[in-house]
């Protein structure tokens, strides 16, 4: 399904190498001609340093064509600028590799430079030399090798912005040596490095001295966030934990903020995470303990869908929408059918297909029994696109392995589930719709009083303006 697919969406705001794995995944899948996708590949191919792979893309894409000559001469200037970025990057480490530099090493990096400057005759320029050939490595694609440099350069290192990019980096060669521990550990580094950078109030066009446009703080943080939020998909549905992960991150106000303004296409994932951490029969003996946001994940999930559903739709968020606003059990029948085909599809969501379903499956029995006192299991299992006799097994086994058993009664002969649920009390309905009042009432507060300091900063520190004499005539 051409259509919902989110890869073009997506890959802008991706690095090139990370681009590789969703492309190779679109071939597969078939959602697209093998051959426009081969073009794709090569062209990003081109702007990476990996030779020999963009030399056989391009004799897939033009077999009569001879290879152009540009490669072997890119590749033998950058077998040059490796061997001189190793010579200085290697001078780096053999003095930070000593044992006895190692321990003398502490958390202040202003000390640590002056040590190693005062020592070893170490200049920041020289740190620099592991930043550079890390970068290179990661451009012909030894990642392994990447990571380990940008570490130990992200470790010296005083530059913010150069700290940041080795971040960056460290994060996609985790990514794409598949260290998924490792990789969280980047991630939530990363997250509070963009986190912390608190943003300044933006400076007037009249306060800038240079001919340079100013860039405003808050929108090159949003840009950050943003750009976070696609890297982290990947380790958010590989690592074990990475569902419930995501929902507690994407689901913070800050990060919620930044999906509803810059992607909110990524509402299918916080929706699938939603679904695929509903508890099932097969799941709750195996499942972690949740936290209250991930228990609450689908309500919450919902509430965001039906707001932003003017700017963004696909089938699994209709399916919830149809489900839990609409109440329309046919829409959300039709709408699974046609979600379980976008996530077989989709790069981030494919290994989770059955998860998915059988998930699903159960928001959807729980939400019609909730409604219904008398329910005939045939109708349930076609409402659940399963046959009949399949449907009567999955439905009993949900019935007896789930909260549900307990309002619950199975009656075979007539082939129908009754309902015996007592009435919820009208103080527990509100207790549930007030249930984060408080907390949102405090976030507001304190996004207020943040303003406020800013504000008065800003006016504090803004130049005293001069009144010019008005002529009366």
């Amino acid at each position: 399904m051409a259509e919902y697919d989110l890869s073009k969406t997506i890959i802008p705001y991706l690095d090139r190498h990370l681009s590789f794995p969703l492309l190779a995944h679109l071939v597969e899948t078939g959602v697209f001609p093998a051959d426009e996708v081969q073009v794709a590949q090569y062209e990003l191919a081109k702007g990476t340093n990996m030779f020999d792979y963009a030399a056989s893309l391009f004799e897939q894409i033009y077999p009569n064509q001879e290879v152009p000559k540009e490669f072997e001469q890119k590749r033998v200037n950058a077998v040059s600028t490796h061997e001189r970025l190793q010579q200085e990057a290697q001078a780096v480490l053999d003095v930070i590799e000593n044992p006895d530099v190692a321990q003398a090493l502490r958390q202040d990096k202003n000390q640590n430079l002056q040590y190693l400057k005062d020592n070893y005759k170490l200049t920041l320029d020289q740190i620099t030399a592991l930043y550079n050939f890390g970068k290179f490595q990661y451009s012909y694609g030894n990642y392994s090798g990447a990571a380990d440099y940008l570490y130990h350069f992200r470790v010296l290192s005083t530059d913010p912005d150069l700290t940041i990019s080795a971040h960056w980096g460290k994060l996609a060669s985790d990514i794409l040596t598949g260290k998924w521990d490792i990789a969280l550990e980047e991630l939530n580094s990363l997250r509070e490095a963009i986190d912390s950078r608190s943003p300044a109030p933006f400076a007037s066009v009249s306060s800038n001295t240079n001919n340079t446009p100013a860039v405003d703080p808050a929108l090159s943080q949003l840009h950050s966030r943003t750009w976070l939020v696609h890297w982290s998909l990947f380790v958010y549905f590989n690592h074990p934990q990475g569902r419930a992960l995501l929902l507690e991150t994407f689901l913070s106000p800050t990060y919620l903020n930044t999906i509803q303004t810059s992607c909110p296409w990524i509402l299918r994932y916080v929706a699938a995470a939603a679904i695929i951490s509903s508890p099932t029969p097969t799941s709750k003996s195996t499942a972690a303990p949740q936290s209250s946001r991930v228990k609450n994940a689908v309500r919450e999930v919902v509430k965001v869908i039906q707001m932003e559903n003017y700017q963004y739709t696909d089938p699994v968020t209709s399916f919830l929408m149809q489900l839990h606003v609409e109440f329309d059990f046919e829409a959300a029948q039709k709408e699974l059918q046609q979600a379980e085909k976008v996530v077989s599809d989709d790069f981030f969501l494919g290994d989770f297909h059955d998860e998915f379903l059988e998930s699903a499956r159960c928001l959807v029995s729980e939400a019609y029994c909730r409604i219904h006192q008398r329910i005939d299991i045939g109708d349930l299992s076609n409402r659940l696109n399963l046959p009949r006799d399949e449907g009567e097994k999955w439905i009993v086994n949900l019935i007896r392995e789930t909260r549900m058993g307990q309002d619950a009664k199975i009656d075979l002969e007539k082939n129908l589930i009754q309902i015996l649920r007592p009435p919820q009390p009208v103080y527990q309905s509100v207790i549930e719709k007030t249930r984060g009042l408080a907390i949102r009432t405090q976030t507001l507060g304190a996004a207020i009083a943040r303003t406020g300091v800013a504000q008065a900063a800003s006016t504090a520190s803004a130049p005293p303006s001069i009144t010019q004499p008005v002529a009366v005539n």
